[in-house]
């Protein structure tokens, strides 16, 4: 249903048990940069307004999931450490090439946010079967449903502002690059790395 061409090694799930407190900082701040990407999908398109109308709810749920992981980390006892560098976000943004139309500028950051959301649901589903931690096996299932519907939104706002077969090959050529990636990443207690 993702797409992608690599799925995680189920392994990752050891290394996310042995760090509980990382991944959730982590996975806090992924939740915060979703919602900056879609405020800044707004800032930077406010003519579209359908994607308008769909990044303002969408900014609000990512906060609210922001609010739940940190609800999730207090209630361990812990404090929200600080933010991390994504190697997986910052890898996966060197694909596209820089410059180009408006509108293109606009696909590609749609493509970027649509793999991002796919790659988070599936290791939602995989947290979600796989860790041992009751609480958190039914936390991430419930995740995992908004970042399915996340991904096809973003995908469906690609093809609307862009050409669809010139869309449909990016994003067969970004999930080609994103599996290379995959190869070396997977060994951190990082959401995406």
């Amino acid at each position: 249903m993702l797409g992608l061409k690599l799925p995680t090694d189920p392994r990752w799930v050891n290394i996310v048990e042995k760090n509980i407190e990382e991944i959730l900082t982590d996975h806090a701040y992924c939740e915060q940069k979703a919602a900056s990407t879609a405020i800044s999908l707004i800032i930077g398109f406010p003519e579209k307004s359908e994607l308008v109308k769909e990044m303002t709810a969408l900014a609000r749920e990512e906060m609210g999931h922001f609010n739940m992981v940190h609800d999730k980390i207090l209630k361990r006892g812990w404090v929200l450490g600080r933010e991390r560098k994504d190697e997986y976000v910052i890898e996966l943004m060197k694909f596209f090439p820089k410059g180009g139309s408006r509108e293109t500028h606009l696909v590609h950051k749609l493509l970027y946010a649509a793999l991002i959301e796919a790659r988070s649901c599936e290791r939602f589903r995989l947290l979600s079967e796989e860790i041992a931690d009751e609480e958190l096996s039914e936390f991430y299932r419930n995740l995992m449903v908004s970042e399915a519907n996340h991904y096809t939104m973003f995908l469906k706002f690609a093809r609307k502002y862009g050409k669809k077969e010139e869309v449909d090959q990016k994003w067969e050529d970004l999930l080609e690059y994103e599996a290379q990636l995959m190869k070396d990443l997977g060994k951190k207690e990082t959401m995406h790395g």
